[in-house]
């Protein structure tokens, strides 16, 4: 039983394209009664029903088109207090990076339909602009009428339109799969996915692409928000410090993320900022063998997991801790260091951590998509030598042995594993025979094989 949601190999674009023009103009163009027989049985009902919603709007469909574009300031207000500037990173290690191997764009847009951000094939960016498909644009279904992104928020549903199915004529070249996001917390809609370009973009596998991507997202704003600050609830005294995240991959300062009081508004209430601070290579390692040692570490244990030939490692190791907690004082006063033995009283998370984590429950994709990067790549230190091979290590050992092929095969395209010829001959075996991506897979082998040889 065919989904109303998806195009169906009947309604596939190939040979059919001028019978959809012809019943658009004859439902649309001469304003015929959509309940007629003659449309009923050349177009899916729900895109009839979105084209009844953008006539009752008074849209016209040889004239509609997205709003005009914000200017640069707008724009960068709405994408700074946007949820989903927090997951781009994972949006581009799901979508955008296989997309334009594929002729395809990837937008995201707000609740209202307000596209914050496109990337994807180039040319197919330069042809959307023909249709306003930009940055800054309104596609929602009260401005352009029948569309992917537009509907799918119109409906809350993933959907796909094809070509003509647009209710605009300027929208007719493309084709387009689209899905909401929702905030995991709140349920929220937060806004849309849409994968636009030409056949590939409602593909069947394309829907379930997004869908899983989404589902994938929604799962990471969920994880981000249980490190997130929140406010301490208002109380006569004191300070709840809220969640720090030290993030180390795949940079070699490493970074606090946390938060601090942004004044008093009232008794007992205060603001919480969400922050970023930079740590020198040296605070970096510390506090990450003592995030990851979390009963703590004599000085001299400490002292031989940074340095294991540094003479008096121990009395230098007391003065960077001297200087640590200066520097923790200032930027995160909540987060203490205890001594005898060296340890956090406060609880701080890791990146690299939270990898594991995914890893462990089985969490494939987002743990490929939470991976920047080997620890502390620029560190020779002991400790984090064997933290960034651990982590490396089961990372690859898992998505080796559990993966699905499309996961395994986004690790075999990372900097870490682009010469892995073992994963690479993994996703050989794993693809079907007659894949269009075999070539491709067999072309890198031949690339490993050869410089090696040389």
């Amino acid at each position: 039983m065919s989904s109303p949601w998806t195009i169906t190999p009947a309604d596939s674009p190939l040979g059919t394209f001028s019978r959809q023009e012809r019943l658009h103009e004859a439902a649309i163009g001469d304003r015929t009664d959509l309940g007629s027989g003659a449309v009923q049985a050349g177009v899916r009902r729900l895109v009839r029903e979105s084209w009844q919603r953008s006539l009752s709007l008074r849209l016209d469909p040889l004239t509609a088109q997205a709003a005009p574009t914000l200017s640069a300031d707008e724009l960068g207000r709405l994408r700074a207090r946007n949820p989903l500037a927090a997951v781009l990173p994972v949006i581009n290690t799901l979508l955008v990076r296989h997309a334009a191997e594929f002729g395809l764009i990837v937008a995201v847009a707000d609740e209202t339909g307000r596209l914050l951000w496109i990337d994807g094939d180039s040319s197919v960016r330069t042809r959307a602009e023909d249709m306003h498909f930009v940055v800054g644009a309104d596609w929602s279904e009260a401005r352009v009428g029948t569309s992917a992104p537009g509907t799918a928020l119109a409906l809350d549903h993933g959907i796909q339109i094809q070509r003509a199915e647009h209710f605009s004529q300027l929208a007719h070249p493309f084709s387009c799969t689209a899905v909401p996001i929702h905030d995991p917390v709140t349920g929220a809609l937060l806004g849309v996915i849409d994968i636009t370009g030409g056949d590939a973009a409602v593909a069947p596998q394309t829907l379930p692409l997004v869908e899983a991507a989404v589902a994938a997202l929604e799962a990471e704003l969920r994880i981000q928000s249980l490190s997130a600050p929140r406010p301490a609830p208002a109380r006569p005294s004191g300070f709840t410090a809220p969640g720090i995240l030290l993030s180390v991959l795949g940079t070699e300062h490493g970074a606090l993320h946390g938060a601090q009081s942004a004044g008093q508004h009232s008794a007992g209430q205060h603001s919480v900022d969400q922050h970023r601070v930079d740590l020198s290579p040296r605070h970096a390692e510390i506090l990450l063998l003592l995030a990851w040692h979390r009963q703590g570490l004599s000085a001299d244990r400490l002292a031989g997991l940074l340095s294991a030939e540094q003479p008096h490692a121990v009395e230098n190791l007391r003065a960077e801790m001297v200087r640590l907690r200066r520097v923790l004082a200032v930027s995160h006063p909540q987060l203490r260091v205890g001594s005898r033995p060296y340890r956090l009283e406060t609880s701080v998370d890791t990146d690299a951590g939270r990898v594991l984590r995914l890893l462990a429950r089985g969490a494939h994709r987002m743990a490929l998509a939470a991976y920047r990067g080997t620890v502390l790549p620029g560190s020779a230190a002991p400790g984090i030598t064997e933290i960034r091979a651990e982590v490396s290590q089961r990372l690859r050992q898992t998505l080796l042995s559990d993966a699905s092929v499309e996961v395994l095969l986004d690790y075999a395209r990372t900097e870490e594993a682009a010469w892995d010829s073992e994963v690479w001959r993994a996703c050989l075996q794993l693809l079907p025979a007659r894949s269009p991506q075999r070539a491709a897979v067999v072309a890198n082998l031949a690339r490993i094989e050869a410089e090696l040889s040389a």
